[in-house]
């Protein structure tokens, strides 16, 4: 069932009290003495991953009792209802832990594959970024778009940087696309990809992203006019990876992060 208007206004409206109520747990423990430990993936979990996932869990229960949940620590509840919210409470641990500002908390609402809503808030450096189907993408409240580059030469990419290690497919598609670019960065999680809605860069791409990583993301960039997919080009934000590109330089970049070398 397709949202209402009014729905998604209150949709967006939730996502971003959700997400900044997830981000300000995580950030009393941000730059305090906490225990990391390893999860059975081999990604570090912190008490900050947990508590703020747990508040959001107990305020999603409250305002939206039908829904269903699916988080990063704690996994699903209510598997089958039509709704649900999907939490990564601390995307960028690693960066987190080590004191780093350019971590956030996603939320997203879905039905099935569609994602309605989606926010991104990096409370170390007070920074929103939401959006709902047809209500356009919002920086700290106001409107944003990506940028116009349609040159690869002025463009800055980005990835965050263990992505490719022993990957040599993606690491050798990365090295294609970095080489034609003006500048590459790394170390960027969910501020990548608040980067390019903003304007500040023109590609963000993740050779593997769980779907608490990406759900949030793809209606953010369509509707801030980009093109988010995932490395196979399809978009969507539940195929293990992602593409986030300004509309100019979409159809180059995927050409080039293409996991056999393009035609010449």
């Amino acid at each position: 069932m397709m949202a209402t208007v009014e729905q998604r206004s209150l949709l967006l409206e939730a996502v971003q009290d959700a997400a900044r109520i997830g981000g300000r747990v995580a950030l009393r423990h941000y730059r305090t003495a906490f225990a990391v430990e390893s999860k059975a993936d081999g990604s570090p979990v912190t008490i900050a991953d947990r508590e703020a996932e747990t508040r959001l869990r107990e305020w999603i229960g409250q305002r939206f009792p039908d829904d269903g949940i699916e988080g990063e620590e704690f996994g699903v509840l209510h598997p089958n209802a039509r709704r649900r919210w999907i939490i990564d409470p601390i995307d960028g641990t690693k960066t987190f832990v080590r004191g780093v500002p350019l971590w956030g908390t996603l939320i997203a609402i879905a039905e099935g594959r569609d994602v309605i809503a989606g926010a991104v808030y990096c409370p170390a450096v007070d920074e929103m970024l939401a959006a709902a189907r047809g209500e356009g993408a919002w920086w700290n409240g106001a409107r944003c778009s990506v940028s116009r580059i349609d040159r690869l030469d002025r463009a800055t990419i980005l990835t965050t940087n263990d992505q490719f290690p022993g990957d040599a497919a993606h690491r050798d598609a990365w090295r294609r696309l970095s080489e034609r670019a003006m500048m590459s960065r790394t170390w960027g999680d969910c501020y990548g990809y608040l980067l390019v809605a903003t304007g500040r860069a023109e590609v963000m791409a993740d050779a593997r992203m769980a779907a608490w990583d990406a759900a949030p993301l793809q209606p953010i960039l369509e509707e801030a006019g980009g093109v988010f997919t995932d490395w196979a080009g399809v978009p969507t934000a539940f195929g293990g990876s992602g593409i986030a590109t300004n509309r100019a330089l979409a159809t180059p970049v995927r050409s080039l992060l293409a996991m056999s070398p393009p035609a010449t």
